[in-house]
């Protein structure tokens, strides 16, 4: 096998996103050298065969020179995003954010090829085992060992490592094999999603969602399971679920619940996500359950909880799934129980004051139920956690004493407006609050991090984003 390095440039079509160009280098070694080629003429022959360069489609740029100057800017800002980079302090406001591409890297957008467009000249070594020397089984095993960032450009190598990205079964290994990154993702627009990689402090841009106006206004909820974020939404006459996936960078439509239903307490685990309690289309609360799989995009029905309840929220501790709080009863009143959905029996159990609630002074005019948002509660290393957005205190739940306690303080600048507005989730090992305060419109909101198994809260700003609008929806994809 050749020795050295073969420089690849590829050309993107004029519907493409920023980049007009991109390279690929790549090493192509040997220990042991074949047999020595007889014949200089050969040798060039072969040479010439492996780095010959693709050819140019049509872009913006026009002419190759313009291509490398593009190729020049696109060098200096960096490949995987196109954002700020926030590994100097994470401070500084970004409002140049990359897009996602289709095999959930940064932003070089390859969909053209990504799709199945116009085959390229260098797609001649698409054999099964990816990486010739190595084989199949150890290149995956390399694949795995990869960043998320990166499988965008090892997906646009050729067919082999196309199929095998865009196929999940990269995903799939490296969930097997305990290799998983979370990436944060969430909306302050109607229709726009971003996502942040916290490894290397990049944002991302996805796809606009298209869908009608009622959807657009509605209240919405968001999952991220396996390699999809589902957004549940409510359109005309019914409630309407859309999936985007990063195997594709690609929002689709029609999924349906056997209960369609809002306002439900939800989580993951894996490839797996159960939805519990919500209201269905007349409002009435329900006390059902159904278990979602992202590797077959079914819904299957589970038992009902003991009491009906909404506004509720759920999370997975110790290979349970938990609903906590919520609003229940014909008075709609604030449930302070929770209960605990055991997957191998089948069975709820009811846990009394699992609810974190408010250790604050009653205020005197005590506003509605519905006026507050559900509980703010996350789960790292099967420790379960509250954000008191009132006391802006951070509370720990003793599973033995079945008891809150404090344990430290959220962010200064974690503003919300009765919880509403303030994202806290679990990233990995790592608590996350994204928030941030807004006057006239104008505002911006940090993400915070701590980690829990390195003592009190001390957080620390991973980046710093100028928005107008605060925080609608986000989830935290683990894959």
């Amino acid at each position: 096998m050749l020795e050295g390095r073969c420089l690849l440039s590829r050309a993107f079509s004029s519907a493409e996103a920023q980049w007009s160009c991109m390279s690929y280098r790549f090493d192509v070694t040997n220990e042991k050298r074949r047999r020595e080629i007889d014949g200089e003429d050969e040798r060039e022959c072969r040479q010439r065969k492996l780095c010959d360069p693709l050819d140019y489609r049509e872009t913006r740029a026009g002419t190759p020179s313009e291509l490398q100057q593009s190729n020049h800017r696109s060098e200096g800002r960096g490949v995987e995003g196109g954002g700020s980079d926030y590994r100097n302090g994470g401070g500084g406001d970004s409002s140049d954010s990359g897009s996602l591409n289709e095999a959930g890297g940064g932003d070089s957008s390859d969909s053209d090829s990504l799709n199945g467009g116009e085959e390229e000249r260098g797609d001649s070594s698409d054999s099964d085992s990816l990486i010739d020397p190595i084989g199949r089984d150890i290149s995956i095993k390399c694949l795995i060992l990869c960043s998320r960032s990166d499988y965008g450009s090892i997906a646009s190598l050729n067919r082999s490592f196309r199929s095998l990205i865009r196929s999940g079964d990269l995903y799939k290994e490296r969930r097997q094999n305990n290799v998983i990154e979370h990436w944060i993702y969430f909306s302050c627009h109607l229709l726009e999603w971003e996502a942040f990689d916290p490894i290397r402090r990049r944002w991302m841009r996805l796809p606009r969602m298209t869908s009608n106006e009622c959807f657009m206004c509605s209240d919405k909820e968001s999952l991220a399971v396996g390699t999809e974020l589902l957004v549940f939404g409510k359109e005309v006459t019914s409630h309407v679920i859309y999936r985007y996936s990063i195997l594709t960078n690609s929002w689709s439509s029609g999924m349906r619940m056997n209960a369609p239903r809002c306002l439900f307490g939800s989580a993951s685990l894996g490839e797996i996500a159960i939805l519990a309690g919500g209201c269905d289309s007349r409002g009435n609360i329900l006390s059902s359950a159904e278990l979602y799989n992202s590797e077959t995009q079914t819904w299957l029905t589970l038992p009902s909880m003991n009491k009906p309840r909404k506004m509720c929220s759920g999370v997975f501790m110790d290979g349970k799934f938990y609903v906590i709080g919520g609003i229940g009863g014909s008075d709609s009143k604030v449930l302070t129980c929770g209960e605990e959905y055991n997957l191998e029996t089948k069975t709820w159990r009811e846990i009394p004051n699992m609810s974190p609630g408010r250790i604050g002074a009653v205020r005197e005019n005590e506003m509605p139920a519905t006026a507050e948002a559900p509980p703010l509660v996350a789960v790292v290393n099967d420790e379960l956690y509250a954000a008191d957005y009132s006391d802006m205190e951070v509370r720990k739940y003793d599973k033995e004493r079945k008891e809150w306690y404090t344990v430290g303080r959220l962010p200064e600048r974690a503003v919300s407006m009765n919880g509403w507005g303030l994202a806290f989730r679990a990233c990995g090992d790592r608590l996350v609050v994204i928030g941030g305060p807004r006057t006239l419109g104008e505002g911006y909101i940090e993400l915070n991090s701590w980690v829990p198994s390195e003592g009190p809260p001390q957080w620390d700003l991973l980046a710093r984003k100028q928005l107008g609008n605060f925080v609608y929806n986000c989830a935290v994809m683990g894959c």
